[in-house]
């Protein structure tokens, strides 16, 4: 996880939901695989291995960029990415979905010390949407946005900037971030920040010392 040098108190935190926040535990190669079936890659065949190992080296991405790398086209693209949120939509209704032990009290503790949280996210919007209806989190930040609403995904920096702009936050230097993979953290060095952490629920006590 990455936050910014202790030298400002951050206002901003920017949290990654998959492997964050909330519980990844395979769902996303899970459908990944289901989606991949459709699309006609025999599961446990060398092509899905080189794929699956592809989903795995890019986790954080648009999940729509993972796939028109892997499929080629945009509508083979299209379809795919259709059936990995009808899959994951699947693992949701069946509650397979859960909030990481002590997230919901990190951005619980964020928000009432006075900090804006906005959750971020390499999926698209109807399915982070369906991530936050079937945890009980739609009010649990200030703000969500998914790589649509910023252009680009990860690892750019674009979804941290779209957060700095949306919440009228003064300068990068006031953002932290948080994630879990190497895209995550690439995009949160793209846009500033520098600390590793082993856990979301340690971040609260970490920038209340950065204030001090």
């Amino acid at each position: 996880m990455t936050t910014p040098t202790p030298t400002t108190p951050p206002t901003l935190v920017v949290l990654d939901m998959a492997g964050t926040t909330v519980a990844d535990d395979g769902l996303v190669e899970w459908a990944f695989s289901r989606a991949a079936e459709e699309l006609g890659v025999e599961p446990g065949s060398p092509d899905h291995q080189e794929k699956l190992d592809h989903v795995r080296a890019t986790m954080g991405e648009s999940k729509i960029t993972v796939f028109r790398t892997l499929f080629g086209t945009e509508e083979r693209a299209r379809r795919a990415n259709a059936a990995f949120e009808r899959a994951y939509a699947g693992l949701l209704d069946s509650g397979a979905c859960t909030p990481l032990p002590g997230a919901a009290d990190a951005i619980g503790q964020l928000r009432s010390a006075g900090r804006t949280v906005v959750l971020t996210t390499g999926f698209s919007r109807t399915t982070q949407d369906a991530i936050l209806a079937a945890l009980g989190w739609r009010d649990i930040a200030d703000l969500t946005l998914c790589p649509a609403d910023a252009g680009r995904g990860r690892p750019y920096p674009d979804m941290v900037l779209t957060a700095l702009l949306r919440t009228g936050t003064e300068s990068v230097r006031d953002i932290a971030v948080a994630g879990d993979t190497a895209y995550d953290m690439l995009s949160g060095v793209r846009a500033g920040a520098t600390h590793v952490l082993g856990s979301v629920a340690e971040l609260p006590a970490l920038l209340e010392g950065t204030a001090g």
